[in-house]
């Protein structure tokens, strides 16, 4: 994977019109394209121009494919890094596995290169178990928020993008609403909208259902079953067969149908 934003795809060069690869939304049409760009087994590195246009949910996608094929267990979780830009929580995606050894799950960040430097402490970062401070997930995020515990208008897509809906409440909701798809194995593409994600404001009700959905993330270790029955009867939060895509790839919002969807575990 190359970032398409973060690692200055154009200085490889590769062109511009290689961006769709981002809306790469399957694993199977991510490493066809890939076996398209190289032929080589994917134990040998690629070139820059040689890999697959992406963010960190397309490394944390590929990451999964390959340790699910291993019979690991594994899922995606959607949340905020605190290890990028000094100040900011930025929206992340990474791995959650189990660690059978241990007996608990660990965060994998695919992303990352074997020794990271966290950029707000200097010091190495170990992308095969990234401590629970230092990437929250949505739902830590959403209720450390909500307590007065953190500042929302930290919690952001990127701090030099001044939109609304990329920072703050907007994106916290956003975000949970992400993690619960994905722990539901609908591992959607971060700029998918839908539901409440799209509402521009929320009742009373509808905040507190988002504040059930925290603690169900939280605490599902406990028991799975209420995130389960969350995503399933709340038409609200479950990624429907068609979403709005506010893809970088287009100037205007598009309507996406998407492919066969895979049950919860």
């Amino acid at each position: 994977m190359i970032h398409y934003r973060a690692d200055d795809p154009s200085s490889y060069g590769i062109p511009e019109d290689r961006i769709s690869e981002v809306d790469s939304r399957y694993p199977d049409i991510m490493f066809g394209r890939l076996f398209e760009l190289d032929g080589r087994p994917l134990t040998e590195e690629r070139p820059p121009e040689k890999r697959l246009l992406g963010c960190c949910r397309d490394f944390t996608i590929l990451f999964l494919s390959m340790a699910r094929s291993l019979g690991i267990p594994s899922r995606v979780r959607v949340g905020f890094a605190t290890y990028f830009e000094p100040g900011f929580n930025l929206d992340h995606e990474v791995a959650e596995v189990w660690d059978a050894e241990e007996g608990h799950w660990r965060l994998v960040d695919a992303e990352l290169d074997d020794e990271h430097i966290d950029e707000t402490d200097g010091m190495s970062l170990n992308p095969l178990d990234v401590p629970r401070d230092r990437f929250l997930v949505a739902g830590a995020a959403w209720e450390a928020c909500r307590a007065g515990e953190a500042d929302p208008e930290k919690f952001l897509v990127d701090p030099n993008l001044n939109v609304e809906v990329t920072r703050g409440w907007p994106y916290l909701r956003h975000n949970v609403v992400h993690d619960l798809a994905a722990l539901n194995k609908d591992e959607m593409i971060l700029w998918d909208a839908w539901g409440l994600i799209e509402q521009e404001r929320l009742s009373t009700e509808e905040l507190a259902l988002l504040d059930q959905v925290t603690r169900a993330t939280l605490t599902m270790d406990t028991s799975f079953t209420e995130v389960r029955d969350l995503y399933a009867k709340e038409a609200r939060l479950r990624a429907p067969t068609t979403v709005t895509s506010y893809s970088p790839t287009s100037e205007v919002p598009l309507e996406v149908e998407l492919g066969i969807r895979t049950s919860a575990p």
